[in-house]
């Protein structure tokens, strides 16, 4: 296909794209108040104020720590509202726009990187989600224990903007940790990495996930560093399992040679000009004229 062809396909693909988010979008905009009680409602379970807000600035102490989830600015409900549509129409419009993506791109794979695609895709989009769900689950125990610095005699707004970017990020970051084996098992299929070598890095890989999950999670509680840690814990010594499998099979194929089916590897070693000839004149015919031939030539030539 010639290149203008090939930027008229990609505009095409990407009009589509766009125009399923918008749909989407626009549709999500009549369901924002329902999104918006979907993520604020564990945490409002979890640390939500009893009393008003009005009753708490007259209280000089509670008996809890609590938050009230505020919207500061004139604007910022309409801002607000934009952004959580758009959000949601980017996300529930994903099939979409994922398969405008694999539509342009798979022309041009060969039929063995197709099936690895699809095992990749029909992998990672469920480890993301697993991830996801853990970041919404462990979010009332998050807030709880942020909420728990918060002053005595004080009271704590939560503003919605900053409540939803929060819980963007951890979904973020769960999902894409989640993501680890993958890539691991997908450096050895291709050579890169070898399953000896990343069972050596077990100790070091532990310490590392830990670190990151500390770093990774807003709370300081053990609670919450574990519930993102020990998955990924899981999910890398499955991967480690699987490339240990994987590099046996490869071994075993090279041993065996390659199948009647398969071409076997040429040898392009480049030889001596001085061996060639040699082993040409060795080559040679014997004499080209005899009794029967004429000028080196017989009567059927």
């Amino acid at each position: 296909m010639p290149l203008a062809d090939h930027l008229r396909e990609l505009r095409n693909r990407l009009a589509k794209a766009m125009l399923a988010i918008v749909i989407v979008t626009v549709v999500a905009a009549f369901f924002y108040n329902d999104i918006i009680n979907l993520i604020t409602k564990p945490i409002l379970d979890s640390v939500g104020c009893d009393k008003s807000f009005a009753e708490l600035a007259k209280s000089t102490q509670s008996t809890k720590p609590c938050a009230e989830i505020t919207i500061n600015g004139l604007l910022a409900p309409f801002t607000l509202a934009l952004k959580v549509s758009l959000m949601a129409g980017v996300v529930a419009a994903s099939p979409v726009w994922l398969y405008q993506l694999w539509a342009f791109v798979a022309p041009g794979l060969h039929r063995h990187e197709k099936k690895y695609a699809y095992a990749f895709v029909g992998t990672g989009a469920p480890l993301f989600i697993v991830g996801a769900y853990f970041a919404y689950s462990v979010l009332p125990t998050t807030a709880k224990v942020l909420i728990g610095f918060t002053p005595g005699g004080t009271s704590n707004l939560l503003p919605l903007d900053d409540l939803l970017d929060l819980v963007l990020r951890m979904v973020l970051v769960f999902g894409l940790s989640f993501e680890l084996p993958l890539l691991l098992v997908f450096l050895n299929l291709t050579g890169l990495i070898t399953g000896k070598r990343m069972l050596g890095w077990w100790r070091g890989m532990i310490m590392a996930i830990t670190v990151f999950a500390a770093v990774a999670t807003p709370s300081t509680d053990p609670l919450t560093m574990l519930a993102l840690a020990a998955p990924i814990w899981v999910l890398y010594f499955a991967a480690t399992a699987f490339s240990l499998l994987n590099d046996r099979r490869r071994r075993r194929r090279e041993a065996e040679g390659p199948d009647d089916d398969e071409a076997s590897d040429l040898d392009l070693t480049p030889e001596d000009i001085g061996e060639v000839e040699t082993v040409s004149a060795s080559r040679a015919l014997p004499e080209q004229s005899g009794a029967d031939r004429v000028n080196g030539y017989d009567d059927v030539t």
